[in-house]
């Protein structure tokens, strides 16, 4: 019955259950349709399911969340809950984990993963391609590449649309869109949202002081900004405190 649930579907139901019927159904589900779930329940309907975790349960949710997600996560959870979460994870995740710990937490930054794909710009279509199928399962989107050069300096963008249409031997550089629309590490989120809306972008990519590629910013984050947004301007227009 599960198995044709949508993930937020399975997260609702949730809410109807004890707590241990909760982590029974939990572990009913498949590793990848749990995470998926995971990611969509309460905060603290999370935090008790973690409890309930062993390492290695911990471990495989953890190894199948996108980073932006984790960084959620671990935001709302307490120190104790952080520190088992940190040490079930790999030391390049922690470590990417850390780096965006470090941003404002109204910034773009805060907000992006670094699940993307990025392509030379003196790569075929074939080649890139291929390099598409080798790193999908990295990435959070793949219908929009970002290209980059040695340094990872944004150079472009193309979707896999376009890739699809072109020949297999043109270059990347020949058909992709050199109109660079991005924000910075720094940017107000509420900003980097609306600019998503207005462009209607997908994705929005983040760049560093020196222009370089550090991740992007995917729409369903975006939509979440734009709801809290309009949240708080409904609680102040009823002369409350916004939560």
């Amino acid at each position: 019955i599960l198995s044709d649930f949508n993930p937020a579907d399975i997260a609702v139901i949730f809410d109807e259950f004890t707590t241990e019927q909760r982590i029974l159904l939990f572990r009913l589900l498949p590793k990848e349709e749990a995470a998926e779930t995971f990611v969509e329940l309460d905060n603290d309907i999370q935090e008790m399911l973690i409890h309930a975790f062993s390492d290695n349960e911990l471990r495989e949710v953890m190894d199948e969340l996108y980073l932006d997600d984790t960084v959620d996560i671990i935001e709302e959870m307490p120190a104790n809950v952080v520190k088992r979460i940190l040490k079930n994870t790999e030391p390049d995740m922690r470590q990417m984990i850390n780096e965006i710990l470090k941003y404002p937490e109204d910034s773009a930054g805060s907000l992006m993963t670094t699940d993307y794909i990025s392509l030379r710009p003196k790569m075929t279509i074939s080649d890139a391609i291929k390099r598409i199928r080798r790193t999908i399962n990295e990435a959070e989107t793949i219908y929009t590449c970002y290209v980059t050069d040695d340094n990872r300096k944004l150079l472009g963008y193309l979707s896999v649309k376009n890739l699809l249409l072109a020949e297999t031997n043109e270059k990347v550089c020949d058909i992709m869109d050199k109109t660079i629309i991005c924000v910075h590490t720094l940017s107000d989120k509420e900003d980097v949202a609306k600019d998503m809306n207005k462009y209607d972008f997908v994705t929005m990519p983040v760049v560093d002081d020196e222009g370089r590629l550090v991740g992007i910013v995917t729409f369903d984050d975006a939509i979440d900004v734009m709801q809290d947004e309009a949240t708080e301007d409904i609680e102040r227009m009823a002369a409350i405190n916004p939560t």
